[in-house]
């Protein structure tokens, strides 16, 4: 017999929805078998096909009010997305970026001792928040960061949430482009790696170079409409981030034991007035280069055979790593430096280093990183035009089936952020503002609220003792830095001002 139906493939689910439901995040995606072929108790669905099922088969109340044509059949294709190694890239990139090259600054503040100590704190932190988030994200069948936090607090929080990551997302992306123009052009103190290589030329106009780049390298790659496209250069931009740390720390390690290294400073100084509001600002820095909670979700969405524990997975793998990166990165770009260290410290390469071989590690240092910031700025910008999106053309079709529209997006926010980065003076002084604002809030302060809020509205998804403590502590911490660091820049541009 003749049918318009065809097979559901292998690795699909049915998915059944209401033609005239109210759209509800609590109610969507109302599945009879969720990706692992686990049955999901919607109530809404399931027990009016529990009432057709009843113990005994045979036995079929047909007196029940239920009309199949009532609900949507809706066919998912096979989630063939990225693997666990593919993720792992992904969550990294999104990671290390620009803020690595604030930390050994921050030694030349808090000390060798307090520094290391919170960057392993916060990394442990960052991991339990994006756990708890990924949790109840899951629990709520919220695919994106705004959807759990307006399931947990409603519309005005989610807006709140998509504004942070805008101005996170883009003050991130105008970072990149500073730290681009600093080491190629050069700045007030320092040479730029043309000028070496070259000397004096059209690339000596550091806004037309930062054009050029964004022109021919950065829109290609970031036009693409997935973040798995994007898990090769991931994969690229980790290892050259992981030839960076190397280079700094073979040749700290090479001079340490010529001696050749000051001792460092081990503890805060509280000597002066600057030197304690540079402390105010300092925490919200690191805080800022953990931030990654926004790409959690979309990375997990295309996680293959995705579940929340392998997530857990990818996240955990992914906090060891950027740790040690971390810790790497500050100890030897501090000792190599001293009190000299830059707010970016990849400018501070343009000096002799002291040991053999010097010109030639400060070109492998300078130009691997501005090709790792290459690499990495697509990833985040594709954070930032999804968030706009669903906030500027809510209900729309997604970005994927809407060619013109993802590439109108891309075009407007990369002229945007080429703007701002030839308003903003350095890096250190846009960390300091997206630090103690949208990086507290993102990274601590809504995962907190979302696990407090469902937790008390859902029995199934009440949180442990210990859990419950981490909640609020990482709320009170978020309230505490966020509050210390704006306090830290009123005065300090107060200061400057004067």
């Amino acid at each position: 017999m003749d049918s318009n139906y065809s097979a559901i493939p292998k690795g699909s689910f049915v998915e059944l929805q209401m033609h005239n439901e109210p759209h509800d995040f609590r109610s969507q995606q109302k599945s009879l078998l969720s990706d692992d072929g686990n049955r999901v108790n919607h109530p809404k669905v399931i027990d009016d096909f529990d009432d057709l099922n009843d113990d005994d088969d045979d036995d079929v109340d047909t007196n029940v009010d239920v009309d199949l044509d009532d609900y949507t059949l809706v066919l998912s294709k096979p989630n063939t997305g990225s693997g666990v190694s593919g993720a792992v890239f992904n969550l990294t990139t999104t990671i290390i970026g620009a803020g690595i090259m604030a930390l050994p600054a921050t030694m030349k503040v808090l000390g060798l001792v307090l520094g290391i100590f919170l960057i392993i704190l916060i990394g442990i932190l960052s991991e339990i928040s994006v756990e708890m988030l990924i949790r109840f994200a899951v629990s709520c069948k919220a695919r994106s960061y705004g959807e759990v936090v307006q399931i947990a607090m409603g519309r005005t929080a989610r807006v709140l949430s998509e504004i942070c990551i805008i101005v996170n997302n883009a003050g991130v992306l105008i970072v990149y482009l500073i730290i681009m123009g600093d080491v190629m052009s050069g700045s007030v103190r320092h040479i730029g790696v043309f000028d070496q290589w070259l000397g004096h030329g059209f690339w000596d106009h550091r806004k037309l170079l930062v054009l050029v780049v964004m022109v021919v390298f950065l829109a290609p790659l970031c036009v693409l409409d997935r973040i798995d496209s994007l898990s090769m250069t991931s994969a690229a931009s980790v290892a050259l981030a992981v030839v960076f740390v190397v280079v700094c720390f073979a040749v700290a390690f090479i001079k340490l034991i010529e001696g050749k290294i000051e001792a460092p400073r081990m503890s805060p100084d509280f000597g002066s007035k600057m030197a304690i509001l540079d402390l105010l600002v300092v925490i919200p820095i690191m805080t800022n280069a953990y931030v990654c909670h926004f790409n959690v979700q979309p990375i997990y969405n295309e996680l293959e055979g995705r579940s929340p524990q392998k997530m857990n997975q990818v996240g955990r793998i992914t906090t060891v790593l950027c740790v040690v990166v971390y810790a790497s990165t500050a100890i030897s770009g501090y000792l190599l430096f001293g009190k000299d260290t830059e707010g970016d410290v990849l400018t501070n390469f343009d000096r002799n280093l002291g040991i053999r071989f010097s010109t030639a590690l400060n070109y492998i240092v300078r130009v691997g990183y501005i090709l790792h910031l290459v690499l990495v700025f697509p990833v985040i910008h594709f954070s930032l035009r999804q968030t706009v999106d669903n906030l500027v053309f809510e209900g729309s079709a997604p970005l994927t089936e809407s060619k013109k529209r993802s590439l109108a997006l891309t075009v407007i926010l990369l002229v945007l952020i080429y703007i701002g980065s030839t308003m903003i003076p350095n890096i250190w002084t846009a960390f300091k503002f997206t630090g103690a604002t949208t990086a507290v809030s993102l990274g601590f302060t809504f995962p907190a609220l979302i696990a407090l809020r469902i937790s008390q509205q859902e029995e199934s998804m009440s949180l442990s003792r210990v859990e419950k403590f981490l909640s609020w502590l990482m709320l009170i911490l978020a309230v505490i830095v966020s509050i210390a660091g704006i306090i830290g820049n009123i005065y300090t541009i107060q200061s400057s001002s004067e």
